[in-house]
């Protein structure tokens, strides 16, 4: 009796265990399907309840697609905000510049007196003669944008003197004048307004091209983000389901030492192997708090309420979806819209007008000059002095008001008018033919760089291309090694309910299932991103790098030519596997 309710106990014991260690239903699904589904399974499983850090995490949940976080960015990224601000600068300094031919209005009003010794025999007997002026001035100058300048002026004074020698006391006087000069050679074509004004312009630009570098960059950021904190938490739900099983076989190898087939000895791997997928459960946890904060601070205002503690759920599961790839077409839509590259160009131009400027520069120095000018006077007229008659009263003459002054003017009664060339040209070599040579000298030096810089944007963008084809054949592979892990661990658990296997060699095998989950995950969402890449590099650089500095006399304008780090798929799944190994 005793012999048959040991063999009764023995079978139900193998009834329970290869109940309890039979396949998830999860791989159970993976290894039936030929569709590269793994990602989207993991990143659509249920979360294990219980875990200490998903209780601690309190506060709103944020559900985000990806054309979301992109919009969001778009609105809020601060980088995004500082580089919206640069092409108003530009438009600023170009108002500046313009100011230069702004008219610029002057007026004057002064009041002078002064007693001078008499220090001549003729004064009459004076002891010191006193001149009283008032004057006043209007003037209008302004520089002209074809080069040119004028000025025109009115002078108005009205002066007195205690002298017996003026025939005029009071003397009312009024000038107009007006001058223009045109340079026919240096400065006709160009000046340095004008120079500054082109450069300027160049600038502005410069500023928009860098404003939609800083879009595309920062979008590319946004979707890689995305996707890191997708596979973050799809990371974490792969480490719980491998915290499932070696729960599970814990349970059983306690059931096996309780009815005696097993040692107590043998529940310490089982133990251990627990421990060590809670810590990788710890880790996944971590790596999904140090990807929401990476992705919460590119799309996020740090001015938006709980902007630390509101939680990112993403609602996009990654999709393979195999698509050809024409690096030609890439290649040459990249040398024609890359923003490192226009800049380079516009910088060039920038050194074109450079050379236009010093080219004018050397050019002699010739100026026609024309003045016109008109006079009237009055005021209260007397007659001369005379010596005969003992220096008596002198009587008035007649009287001619500030109005007959002005009609003097009005009338072109008293006009004076100047007309001149003037030439300059300097002695020996100029500061201009300096500049000139080093102008010509840059302006070669940065046809040789952009030639350089197109070399390495052909460059990354074949090997962005090539990783696009390298990651969707390692998609296959890893989806192959993931249904052949499951397949594995399946019949490892079946060879040990029957005895042909070990615990050790079961946890092996569950390992080698977390690894190769983890690894086709990383796979798909490498294709994802290299794809990201491979839109964002026909823009603009996807990663920092050696720049071009392209050196002019107004500045310098670095134009940053890169190359992107080959995307691989190490992941600490794989690199604990490669340690086991």
């Amino acid at each position: 009796m005793q012999v048959v309710h040991r063999k009764t106990a023995l079978a139900l014991l193998w009834i329970a265990l290869a109940g309890g260690l039979t396949v998830p239903a999860f791989a159970q699904a993976v290894s039936g399907s030929q569709q590269p589904r793994g990602a989207s399974q993991l990143a659509t499983a249920g979360p294990v309840a219980g875990t200490a850090t998903e209780q601690s995490r309190t506060g709103p949940v944020r559900r985000l697609s990806l054309d979301d976080a992109v919009k969001l960015a778009l609105e809020q990224n601060l980088g995004i905000q500082v580089e919206r601000v640069n092409p108003h600068i530009q438009d600023l300094s170009i108002a500046q510049v313009q100011s230069s031919w702004t008219p610029s209005l002057s007026t004057t009003l002064r009041d002078a007196s002064q007693d001078t010794p008499a220090s001549s025999f003729l004064s009459g007997g004076q002891r010191k003669v006193t001149d009283d002026q008032l004057a006043t001035n209007v003037s209008v100058s302004q520089l002209l944008p074809w080069g040119g300048s004028y000025g025109l002026s009115w002078d108005s004074s009205r002066s007195t003197s205690t002298s017996i020698f003026n025939t005029f006391n009071p003397v009312l006087r009024s000038n107009m004048s007006a001058q223009f000069t045109q340079p026919l050679m240096r400065n006709f074509k160009i000046d340095s307004v004008r120079q500054q004004l082109l450069v300027t312009k160049k600038n502005r630009e410069i500023s928009d091209v860098q404003l939609r570098q800083t879009v595309v960059s920062t979008v590319r950021n946004v979707k890689v983000a995305y996707w890191e904190l997708v596979y973050a938490n799809s990371s974490l739900t792969v480490q719980r389901q491998s915290l499932d099983l070696a729960r599970e076989s814990l349970r059983n190898n306690r059931t096996r030492v309780e009815v005696g087939t097993m040692a107590p000895i043998d529940i310490v791997e089982a133990e251990a192997e627990v421990a060590r997928n809670e810590e990788a459960v710890i880790l996944a946890e971590a790596s999904i708090q140090q990807a929401e904060d990476r992705l919460r601070t590119l799309i996020l205002d740090p001015a938006t309420p709980d902007f630390w503690h509101v939680k990112l759920e993403p609602t996009d599961v990654p999709a393979f979806q195999a698509a050809p790839i024409d690096s030609d077409a890439a290649v040459g839509n990249a040398l024609s819209k890359r923003t490192d590259l226009q800049q380079a160009r516009k910088s060039l131009e920038t050194t074109d007008v450079n050379i236009r400027y010093f080219r004018n520069q050397i050019m002699p120095d010739v100026n026609l000059e024309v003045s016109y000018g008109l006079a009237g006077l009055g005021g209260t007229q007397f007659t001369p002095f005379s010596f005969a008659g003992g220096g008596g009263p002198r009587t008035i003459v007649g009287q001619r008001s500030f109005s007959s002054v002005l009609g003097d003017l009005f009338r072109n009664d008293f006009p004076s008018w100047t007309v001149g060339v003037t030439l300059g040209y300097p002695i020996g070599r100029s500061n201009a033919e300096a500049s000139l040579a080093r102008a010509k000298l840059q302006h070669s030096q940065a046809q040789t760089q952009i030639r350089n810089l197109e070399l390495r944007i052909a460059t990354e963008v074949r090997d962005v291309a090539r990783q696009v084809n390298t990651n969707q054949k390692r998609v296959d592979a890893t989806r192959a090694a993931r249904q052949l892990s499951e397949r594995r661990l399946e019949a490892e658990q079946k060879k040990f309910t029957v005895g042909m296997s070990t615990s050790f060699v079961v946890f092996q095998a569950q390992r080698d299932l977390a690894a190769a989950r983890n690894n086709e995950l990383r796979a798909i969402l490498d294709y994802i991103r290299s794809h990201v890449d491979y839109e964002a590099v026909q823009e603009t650089a996807i990663s920092g790098g050696s720049g071009i500095t392209i050196g002019t006399d107004t500045g310098f304008s670095t134009v940053t030519g890169s190359f992107s780090a080959p995307i691989t798929g190490t992941t600490a799944a794989t690199q604990q596997s490669g340690r086991r190994q």
